[in-house]
């Protein structure tokens, strides 16, 4: 299994050399040089099967000789233990023909736990065995910067940095990266919004001086791994409904584009998945897109969903991928557009875009509102994010085929969002009832390329 770069230039890695660089030298996104298929049998075998045992299946044709069967089942253990829920990832009902998947059981309460403690696993076993070491740097809108390190606090091989928009993530997502002791783990507030910390991200991958200097290594949802984590909740949500004998559709709140990119690689993998539904909040720059409006950016506007702030979609490059049949260097210039504000998506492109995903978008009362109706009509309290999702979900679902709405985040991690839509304060899990009274250890940075790689260099453990 060999992966190439979205645009074109950079040479084909292994599946571990992907994972380790994360984002290509030509500045492009990894994906798989051929997306492996899996057969009608084999998805049917997935039915009663445990989550672990799925996403083997799922994801064992694309590491390819990197690790031996044994070990990738006991990284897939390992990765998944400390989640709070047997099931790792269950369904509730919310009404008849909709479902919601519960992806907030893991140790920092959302989504992106389920990629970054596989991630984890995966990184600290492939260093011990070169014996070398890495320095990730991430960009995060909430989310991502937690779970990174979670995971990672404590490795050996790995030194972590996170950068995170100050003042624009809640108090729990804060909590989450700056209260961690351990010295090879560092929360740092940079001035700006989510776009300018992935900007800055993106910069130190382009310099390769400082990138080979101190081994620079990405675990944003531009690191394929991540995407291909994702994977595998689709198929364990769709054969719990029938699948693969039956089509299931699934809405899914994002503003990176990684997690729904992830139900189009289920889907081209023989999942048969009959719509995915992008759902954005103000911040809707997918929706205009997809609705054939153009990928324009505009200004970022905070709202009760920060993790969706996002005028970039980092993903949404491996998505024109495909659209533009492959054309590596056709994306590349859609990327350099960008830079200078945006671009218009061919009519060709436009079509095959619109024959995977559908969108929809709630505005802030919209979301406010969902969460106050879902609570008294199903029991469910829902995060901010989870509630774009219902609300899209609602109004795009179809009689006969099921819905499955992805459920991102625990509502106690958007506490007072959540208490002032529905007069209910969302606790946190045991486990983490003293978030608020532990110390908090964070570096405000600004917005400066070179102040960034210099603060990295000098905290970089030898």
């Amino acid at each position: 299994m060999k992966y190439i770069s979205t645009r074109g230039k950079a040479p084909a890695l292994s599946f571990e050399d992907a994972m380790l660089s994360g984002l290509a030298r030509d500045g492009g996104l990894y994906v798989p040089e051929v997306i492996p298929t899996l057969d009608h049998a084999t998805i049917a075998a997935m039915e009663g099967q445990s989550y672990e045992e799925i996403a083997f299946t799922v994801m064992r044709p694309f590491v390819g000789d990197t690790f031996s069967d044994d070990d990738f089942k006991a990284i897939i253990a390992k990765a998944y233990a400390g989640f709070g829920h047997d099931a790792r990832a269950p369904l509730v009902q919310l009404d008849q023909g909709h479902f919601l998947l519960e992806l907030f059981h893991g140790p920092t309460l959302a989504f992106k736990d389920f990629a970054m403690q596989l991630i984890g696993q995966l990184f600290q076993t492939a260093l011990s065995r070169r014996n070398e070491r890495v320095t990730i740097v991430g960009a995060t809108s909430g989310d991502t910067g937690s779970a990174a390190i979670e995971a990672f606090r404590g490795l050996d091989n790995v030194d972590v940095f996170i950068l995170y928009p100050h003042g624009r993530i809640s108090e729990v997502q804060r909590r989450q990266m700056t209260t961690p002791t351990e010295d090879n783990v560092h929360a740092l507030a940079m001035d700006g919004d989510f776009d300018a910390c992935q900007a800055r991200l993106k910069d130190m991958f382009n310099d390769f001086d400082f990138r080979d200097g101190v081994r620079l290594a990405g675990v944003n949802s531009i690191n394929w791994a991540r995407v291909l984590a994702q994977v595998v909740y689709y198929f364990s949500s769709a054969v719990s409904l029938g699948a693969p004998h039956r089509k299931i559709s699934f809405t899914v709140p994002t503003g990176n584009f990684g997690d729904i990119f992830a139900g189009y690689i289920a889907k081209q993998m023989g999942l048969p998945i009959d719509r995915l539904v992008v759902a954005t909040n103000q911040n809707d720059i997918l929706d205009r897109c997809l609705k054939g409006k153009g990928y324009h950016k505009g200004d970022t506007v905070p709202s009760i969903s920060p993790s969706m702030d996002i005028q970039v979609s980092s993903n949404f490059e491996r998505a024109l991928f495909d659209a533009y049949d492959r054309d590596g260097a056709a994306v590349a210039q859609l990327m350099d557009e960008l830079k200078a504000g945006g671009f218009d998506v061919s009519q060709g492109a436009m079509q095959v875009l619109q024959s995977h995903y559908d969108s929809g978008r709630a505005s802030e009362e919209d979301t406010r509102a969902t969460i106050k109706a879902a609570l008294a009509s199903t029991g469910e309290l829902l995060c901010p994010h989870s509630a774009i999702g219902v609300k899209v979900a609602e109004e795009q679902r179809v009689t006969g085929t099921p819905m499955i709405t992805l459920a991102t985040a625990h509502p106690a991690k958007f506490p007072a969002a959540v208490e002032a839509a529905s007069d209910v304060h969302p606790p946190l899990p045991p486990r983490m009832d003293d978030l608020y009274d532990r110390s908090e250890r964070v570096t405000r940075v600004p917005d400066n390329l070179d102040a960034l790689m210099d603060h990295i260099r000098k905290n970089i453990r030898s």
